[in-house]
């Protein structure tokens, strides 16, 4: 019994060195959480009012660009996947994993091959496990992305949407080029941020851009917009369409931050709250042990006391 107390002991003291870790990682996924939400809510009018701008353009300029006109048949799209460097944060980047994987299968329905591209080391583990081919991965900045990274990974995946079909797009990152193969379509599969206790898996198509301004008829009492462009349309288009592609990868990126934040908050406050219910049990246990031991050694105690006075009395 002596020697089960002390594994006991022992559980219960590695336990609560856990439980301090766990809690320690909540309250800095707390801390940080506020900051990457206020970049995604201050990122979010910029986003919105630039999607506004390049639909406008795209709607009322009549003019046919490579990043507004629908391929009559798309055969490869490409899937941007963005998960997170780190683990620890629950079903966070398996969820989103798995979105991708129903898009991807869903492309595939349509008989499109899929070009993979991953953002963060946890998607690239998954599928350099599974021996399934990334075209291009980027890692280091899930938590805090920044705008430098989201360029770069933009004009990645602009190079593959302008390549001729069965020809290579050439991009540059630093002193560093790589070669990216063409697409028709770009998808981005990314965790919306919703709440602090919802986090949603989401799919959006970034090119071409699907015109969303000035579909529906306006109002007899509303009047149309007029627009003028300068130089022209084309180099409006050419100039905001780059930056309408990064900014969305990067607001994507922001929200993904934000909720990585949020999913680790809730696994480790979910961990802390179980390593209290098994120091709980592991000191019951204990106790239960440590009180099994004093009773058998009372017994013990009172067995020999008996045993020597029957054997005072059988001398007598």
């Amino acid at each position: 019994m002596a020697v089960s107390l002390r594994e006991y002991r022992a559980r219960i003291r590695s336990t609560e060195s856990m439980k301090k870790i766990t809690r320690a990682m909540e309250l800095i996924a707390a801390s940080r959480i506020i900051k990457a939400q206020q970049r995604a809510q201050a990122a979010a009018p910029y986003a919105r009012e630039l999607t506004r701008a390049v639909s406008a353009v795209a709607t009322f300029s009549n003019v046919e660009h490579p990043l507004t006109t629908e391929p009559e048949d798309p055969k490869r799209a490409a899937v941007l996947v963005v998960t997170s460097d780190r683990g620890l944060a629950g079903a966070y980047s398996s969820s989103v994993i798995r979105e991708a994987e129903r898009l991807a299968e869903k492309l595939r329905e349509e008989g499109k091959e899929v070009d993979t591209y991953i953002s963060g080391r946890k998607g690239q583990a998954y599928f350099t496990f599974r021996q399934r081919p990334v075209v291009r991965s980027w890692s280091g900045f899930s938590d805090q992305p920044t705008y430098e990274k989201a360029a770069e990974i933009g004009q990645a995946l602009i190079a593959a949407f302008n390549a001729e079909e069965g020809e290579q797009g050439t991009v540059s990152a630093g002193d560093e080029e790589f070669e990216v193969p063409a697409v028709d379509e770009v998808h981005v599969v990314f965790t919306r941020f919703r709440s602090m206790l919802s986090q949603e898996p989401s799919a959006i198509r970034l090119l071409p851009l699907e015109v969303v301004e000035g579909t529906e008829k306006p109002d007899e009492s509303e009047l149309l917009p007029l627009y003028e462009f300068e130089p022209s349309a084309e180099e409006v288009l050419d100039t905001l369409l780059p930056q309408y592609v990064q900014s969305r990868i990067y607001f994507a990126h922001l929200q993904a931050a934000a909720s990585e934040l949020a999913a680790r908050q809730q696994a480790m406050k979910s961990a802390t709250d179980n390593a209290d219910e098994l120091i709980k049990k592991y000191k019951r246990i204990a106790n239960q042990a440590r009180q099994a031991g004093i009773t058998q050694e009372i017994s013990e105690i009172v067995g020999g006391v008996n045993a020597l006075a029957d054997a005072g009395a059988g001398r007598d």
